[in-house]
């Protein structure tokens, strides 16, 4: 007989799954962070009181479409609790969110607060890391602490038929959780490389489209090394091998 885990419905083993998530205090540095920015926010956001847990994933076991983040922000995911929420005009939430919509893939362009109406289509949201790094540099220990909620995910996302990695860090974190699944990676390894797309198989053999994207960060974005068409023109391949 298979263990009660197993036999409990996909939707309700993820909200048990998000629930561990959100509880999680694996590592000292990232619970003292979150917390301390938290307890201290700027002025901008003064009286708010901020989430400061881990931030759970976002969307529901049927996606056809996964997102990879690397964590979320000090004032944006940390403060609302969404991913890619919150942040300020221009972030990357705004990114995301915004391609997401022009592809019919989110209900709006903009995420502002949990609770605003904006939800997914189709698609999934999750993160290498769940809470906030310092300076946004996770240490390898932390990913590796936090890879398992990954590995538990794609056992449930069974649909996922494209996955967008938003970064190099992301990217590296979906091939490992694809290996700790005991699933061959092609050879020689995907490489990243912005807007490069590989064909992988998924946990349950079927075949996925491995899309990469520079992250979407003030540093990329600010400095031109990742423009709106350039990150767009990734989510609309992702649009095009998604069933209809």
């Amino acid at each position: 007989m298979a263990p009660p885990d197993l036999l409990t419905p996909p939707n309700r083993r993820l909200a048990l799954l998000q629930r561990r998530l959100v509880a999680c205090r694996r590592c000292p540095r990232l619970v003292r962070f979150r917390e301390a920015v938290g307890a201290r926010p700027p002025r901008r956001f003064a009286g708010e009181r901020y989430w400061a847990r881990p931030v759970p994933s976002l969307g529901g076991v049927s996606a056809s479409l996964l997102l990879v983040g690397l964590a979320p922000a000090a004032h944006g995911g940390n403060r609302t609790g969404r991913m890619f929420t919150g942040d300020a005009a221009g972030g990357s939430g705004e990114w995301v969110a915004r391609a997401l919509h022009r592809h019919g893939l989110a209900t709006q362009s903009a995420s502002r607060r949990r609770g605003d109406g904006f939800r997914l289509r189709d698609a999934y949201i999750t993160a290498a890391l769940h809470c906030v790094p310092p300076d946004n540099r996770p240490l390898p220990r932390e990913l590796a602490r936090c890879a398992p909620y990954l590995v538990e995910e794609l056992r449930l996302l069974r649909r996922v038929r494209v996955v967008i990695a938003l970064g190099r860090v992301a990217f590296d974190v979906y091939l490992r959780a694809l290996a700790t699944l005991g699933v061959a990676l092609p050879r020689p390894r995907p490489a990243f490389a912005h807007g490069a797309a590989h064909a992988v198989t998924g946990p349950d053999g079927t075949p996925v489209t491995l899309l990469a994207t520079y992250h979407p960060s003030r540093q990329n974005t600010q400095t031109g090394r990742l423009t709106w068409p350039m990150f767009e023109a990734v989510f609309a391949r992702a649009r095009s091998l998604l069933p209809p």
